[in-house]
Order: C-alpha cells, then structure tokens, then sequence
C-alpha cells in the first residue's frame, strides 16, 4: 500500500488498512550512522530510510543489517591441515 504521512505516494510495507504499523506510528528520520546508506529517502519530516521505520533501532546492537555503505570485518583463522590426515579423509569418503 501507499505511504500518506512521510512518504506519500511511495509504496510501503509497514503502511496498512488502518494506518502505518510501525511502532510509532510513522517513520522516524535516520540517524548519523546512515549516512551515504543506499536506502536513505527523502520524506516530509527529513531523511529516512525505506527499509526500517526506525533506523536508530537497528544501530543498538552494532551494524544494522540493512546497511549498504558498512562491510563486515570477518577475521578467518588460519587453519593448518596435515596433508597426510586430509588423504586419508578424502580416501576414506569424509567430506571434511
């Protein structure tokens, strides 16, 4: 359905029959951490973001999911495999 308070005429999955649904009752403008993020729109009340009502919620626990302009940092241990072990495994039929 389409947005009529912060994104008119936009369509908007928390807009239903009976108003927005969102936890506050409307979309809340994003917060710094957002910045430069792809789903960041323009609405009446400032920026916003078209995937979450409340972006500051999604910044609480770290990273928000939604975010496309932040990378995870993933650290891969370096794991030692002995050649003659991982043979033997492969000989036998065991996938790891």
């Amino acid at each position: 359905m389409q947005c009529q308070t912060v994104l008119a005429g936009t369509e908007c999955s928390f807009w239903k029959k009976n108003g927005c649904s969102a936890p506050t009752g409307s979309c809340q403008v994003i917060v710094e951490e957002c910045q430069g993020c792809d789903r960041v729109t323009k609405g009446s009340i400032g920026d916003v973001c078209s995937a979450y009502p409340d972006p500051a919620a999604k910044w609480v626990n770290g990273l928000c999911n939604f975010a496309t302009h932040k990378k995870i940092d993933l650290k891969v241990d370096d794991v030692r495999v002995n050649p003659l072990k991982a043979a033997k495994r492969a000989a036998a039929g065991k996938g790891k």
